[in-house]
């Protein structure tokens, strides 16, 4: 039985008909890759929701890798996140309160944790396919942070597990919403994501 890999993918938001990351993870679900069979999760987007969800399929599943996939409307290319940060913006959802909205996504946990995917096979990898990539710094401090995070702080005790985030653009349907910002075919950032799997699997040996 081949280990698992946790692909995890957002609903749509923001009055968007589809996201690219659940649309890629939905497709991906069950496939063997690298030997690693994908376990496809829908997450919702919302910090707390997010981490909980997370959280709570490692524990289920005993996944061999955890990768997560976002949304980032704007960027020209896959973006592979270095950091995650232990901090948890829900928008201002407590505002009225007076506290702005800033909390940590786990508490008393350290400040922040590093990628554990092997970033630069990847990047050199997508390079070689001629598909646009580069390394960001930080994943933010909404859901897709929150994913990140509750995920390396759920495996902290195992080192040998990686566990990282991909950002994607908008996908190319999208683009009539958003005429004057960049987008990238599906069957792009599938390729892409594909080639982030295969990499992260040769990564365990």
């Amino acid at each position: 039985m081949p280990a698992i890999l946790i692909l995890a993918g957002f609903e749509p938001f923001r009055g968007e008909r589809i996201n690219p990351s659940w649309e890629i993870a939905r497709r991906l679900d069950a496939e063997v890759i690298g030997g690693l069979r994908i376990k496809s999760l829908r997450v919702p987007v919302g910090c707390a929701r997010a981490a909980r969800l997370i959280t709570g399929a490692i524990a289920r599943w005993q996944p061999r890798a955890v990768i997560g996939l976002g949304e980032a409307g704007g960027r020209p290319a896959i973006s592979l996140e270095r950091i995650a940060i232990n901090l948890a913006d829900e928008r201002g959802a407590l505002a009225k309160s007076g506290d702005p909205g800033f909390t940590p996504v786990v508490r008393g946990g350290p400040d922040a944790y590093f990628s554990r995917l092997p970033l630069r096979a990847i990047i050199r990898e997508l390079d070689r396919k001629d598909i646009p990539a580069s390394v960001s710094l930080t994943a933010g401090a909404y859901a897709c942070n929150a994913l990140m995070y509750a995920a390396l702080h759920s495996l902290r005790r195992k080192p040998g597990v990686p566990v990282g985030f991909i950002h994607l653009p908008y996908e190319a349907r999208q683009a009539r919403r958003h005429r004057n910002l960049p987008s990238m075919a599906l069957a792009t950032m599938e390729n892409a994501v594909r080639i982030a799997i295969a990499e992260t699997a040769r990564s365990i040996g």
